[in-house]
């Protein structure tokens, strides 16, 4: 994709924002994919916002636990907030582990099919135990809280993603411009 293209895409962002959808295990990369991505964006002075599931888990969903009826509460909030920012031109990059194909495409629906993206990112359970960013894996494992997702919980793998990343095979900044050249290629396709 030539500089023109990009600038003619990055124009129709900025009148029709998108909402991305990254999911995957705790670990997967996804806020570290969301940030990346987003410095990618802002160079483009593209107005764009993460929601990560911790942050609002801090906030506006304080009082939701981890059962099914309250992660689909989770994600249902989550959606409406971003499909909020997107009519007030705010693009968004949602980062939930957001485990089950239901709760996906429950998001899609709120936020309008034309306007997701989902990007899969495809990490083996044993490198997100590795990571463990939280810390969550090991608290696990001690038999501090039951119902981890990918191991006592199911998380099923998206059947309608649009991306799919393997974070472990490259860089975040190589993850983060794949990233930016398909969300390119999406808007670049529907904008027709």
């Amino acid at each position: 994709m030539d500089n023109n293209q990009i600038k003619d895409c990055i124009q129709f962002l900025h009148h029709n924002p998108l909402s991305i959808w990254v999911t995957g295990l705790s670990g997967s990369g996804k806020t570290t994919l969301a940030n990346h991505v987003s410095t990618l964006f802002s160079e483009y002075a593209v107005n764009i916002r993460i929601l990560d599931g911790d942050h609002l888990r801090k906030g506006l969903n304080n009082n939701l636990g981890f059962s099914i009826a309250d992660r689909t509460e989770n994600i249902r909030r989550a959606a409406e907030v971003s499909k909020l920012f997107n009519e007030s031109g705010i693009t968004t990059i949602n980062a939930f582990i957001c485990p089950t194909n239901e709760l996906r495409n429950q998001a899609k629906k709120i936020v309008g099919t034309e306007k997701y993206f989902e990007i899969y990112l495809d990490v083996p359970f044993n490198i997100c135990e590795q990571r463990d960013p939280k810390g969550l894996y090991a608290r696990f494992r001690k038999g501090e809280f039951r119902e981890l997702t990918g191991f006592d919980s199911p998380y099923e793998v998206p059947e309608n993603h649009d991306l799919i990343l393997k974070t472990y095979l490259e860089t975040p900044k190589e993850s983060a411009k794949r990233t930016f050249e398909s969300i390119l290629g999406y808007i670049c396709k529907i904008k027709r």
